[in-house]
């Protein structure tokens, strides 16, 4: 196989890879180019290594995997299923997730593609975190938070939801790729960003956080540095939502400049992207759109519209 066709193959491979190992949809995938390159010898042993990463990574069995995604289709019960995404340091995030897009009335159970697409920028950018305390908005399951842990070195990363089931799964994944949870930070024996010596991994806490709630002290108390949201703004009363717990993390340092946000989203209605910046200007937060970034790590459909705003609380 000349030089050229070798590269093509590997590259056709790498995207069979990620999505198949995060159980992603491959509708758009060229299956065709994919038979004729694994009809080459050199493409099978691509292929092997693909089936070898996937015994090594916490995934499930290839036929309890075919099963649960079959199952998706047939049945309105929601099912689990274990999803490992490829980090570029050969590491992976891997999730326990649903399957179904909606799940025991929410739709944090499961990995949405705005949360793909922020944690590829900030694998990008990994000054933005390093040595900082990150406050994460509606993980969800945690995929963000737990590729920024492994890649971009915070000092300590908080993630918080406020769905009593999407906590249990969240601390679940948590522990899941190897980090230990510290007490939760409602009662904080020591801030979160507090230093430990010759800490290799960040100090990583839960928060239940419900935005229409939660106090300025409350949010004080968790001395974040930078915050991000990822496919928060799917309805006009949770972009409301979120606007009021910005501008109580606005208040909540008065002695100290106030964090940076990032939030990346899907535009599905452009009246709802609209009405979020209308929302922010009238809070008199600023915000500006991110350059996209250059790498595509994760798998999702490039035909969504996302975007990342940068906002100064």
């Amino acid at each position: 196989m000349a030089p050229e066709e070798t590269a093509d193959a590997a590259r056709l491979l790498w995207s069979f890879e990620r999505r198949f190992l995060a159980a992603r949809a491959l509708r758009s995938f060229p299956w065709q180019s994919l038979e004729e390159k694994l009809r080459d010898s050199s493409g099978s042993e691509l292929l092997l290594d693909i089936l070898q990463k996937h015994e090594a990574v916490h995934t499930e069995p290839l036929d309890e995997l075919y099963e649960a995604l079959a199952k998706v289709l047939t049945a309105e019960e929601s099912t689990r299923c274990h999803r490992s995404y490829l980090l570029p340091s050969g590491d992976a995030v891997t999730l326990a997730e649903s399957l179904a897009i909606i799940s025991h009335g929410t739709t944090g159970l499961v990995t949405w593609n705005a949360a793909l697409y922020l944690a590829e920028w900030a694998l990008e950018h990994p000054a933005a975190f390093a040595h900082r305390t990150v406050l994460e908005l509606g993980s969800g399951a945690g995929l963000t938070g737990l590729a920024i842990c492994k890649t971009c070195r915070p000092r300590a990363f908080v993630f918080s939801d406020c769905h009593s089931l999407v906590l249990e799964q969240l601390r679940g994944n948590i522990l899941l790729n190897g980090f230990s949870l510290e007490p939760s930070v409602s009662t904080p024996s020591e801030p979160p960003g507090h230093d430990t010596p010759q800490a290799e991994s960040p100090r990583v806490t839960v928060a239940r956080l419900d935005w229409d709630v939660v106090t300025v002290p409350q949010l004080a108390a968790l001395q974040p540095d930078i915050v991000i949201a990822a496919d928060v703004l799917y309805c006009p009363e949770t972009l409301l939502s979120l606007v009021g717990v910005l501008q109580k993390l606005s208040a909540c340092r008065k002695d100290q400049r106030a964090p940076d946000a990032y939030v990346a989203f899907t535009v599905r209605n452009p009246e709802t992207y609209q009405l979020f910046i209308t929302e922010l200007d009238q809070a008199g937060i600023l915000w500006e759109v991110v350059p996209g970034h250059d790498q595509k790590l994760f798998p999702y459909e490039e035909c969504s519209e996302m975007t990342i705003l940068k906002l100064t609380l």
